[in-house]
């Protein structure tokens, strides 16, 4: 893995832990959801009108179906995820999530995009997502509703390993800019939430009136967390970038336990270093 590509996803990683931060200390549903959507939209338009104007990119048929591909698979990974947190146990449905989504991610990548897979490959992301489980919970004793909380984890897990897989193939095989696949995945969610916002319209203007600054952040960091990450697919395998993305959860566990008291700390550093350690094998790749 090339030095720019490392510090392409590590600063994306650092820009998803920071949003989901804030989104845990806002709170909200599907209004919030479609606030930040809208709000992104606002804020990365010029970008978007910059690339037609300057870049003219040549977009057909083929590719304004995979785009709307791209926006679906995200939607059901978001309505999934939403659904596995009522119905389900945070405790399994997050830790087998995260670390399910880079096994999926990387199957597709060798079946479908024609990547290879190396040893070192296999020993590094194997460490992380072993890494990630476990710092995320793991299996908990008590854990309720295991058959349903595992089969949610798994179904979200699929999902992220899909949409990575597609997206993958959207930007580096088919050329479209990760702006604008990232613009357009906003632009839909902002469309089918319209609804649920308009009928929220006050829990809206009061995250907007009580949380402006963050959800303003969000807004900005959401997108660009996944634009960095699609730059890096560009010109890097995702066998080696889709688990080292999941860094994201290491940074958003320890802000938890530093930043909001949820503790855990001495056992969220020592899983930290068991993922480091498996970054460090992909890094040298």
């Amino acid at each position: 893995m090339t030095l720019i590509a490392l510090l392409l996803v590590i600063a994306a990683a650092f820009c998803h832990a920071t949003w989901n931060f804030y989104v845990k200390r806002i709170g909200g549903g599907p209004e919030l959801v479609w606030l930040i959507s809208f709000l992104s939209n606002v804020i990365y338009l010029p970008w978007v009108i910059y690339i037609f104007w300057a870049q003219m990119p040549d977009i057909g048929i083929h590719e304004i179906l995979f785009v709307i591909g791209s926006s679906i698979l995200h939607t059901v990974y978001f309505t999934l995820l939403q659904r596995g947190y009522r119905h389900g146990d945070l405790s399994l449905v997050y830790p087998l999530a995260r670390s399910t989504g880079p096994v999926i991610s990387v199957i597709f990548a060798v079946l479908f995009l024609d990547e290879d897979l190396t040893i070192r490959n296999i020993i590094g992301g194997g460490i992380i997502i072993f890494g990630i489980f476990f710092l995320t919970g793991g299996f908990k004793k008590r854990a309720k509703n295991v058959s349903v909380s595992i089969l949610y984890g798994l179904t979200v897990g699929f999902f992220i390993g899909s949409y990575t897989a597609w997206d993958a193939y959207v930007v580096s095989v088919l050329m479209v800019s990760p702006v604008l696949l990232d613009y357009a995945s906003n632009t839909f969610r902002s469309i089918l939430l319209a609804p649920v916002a308009y009928r929220r319209k006050d829990a809206v203007i009061a995250h907007w009136n009580d949380h402006r600054l963050g959800v303003m952040l969000i807004g900005f960091l959401s997108p660009l967390a996944y634009i960095l990450f699609l730059f890096a697919i560009t010109f890097t395998p995702v066998t080696l970038l889709a688990p080292v993305r999941e860094t994201s959860v290491l940074i958003s566990v320890l802000m938890g336990s530093i930043l909001l008291g949820e503790g855990h700390l001495k056992h969220r550093l020592i899983w930290s270093t068991v993922v480091v350690c498996g970054v460090g094998i992909l890094a040298t790749a």
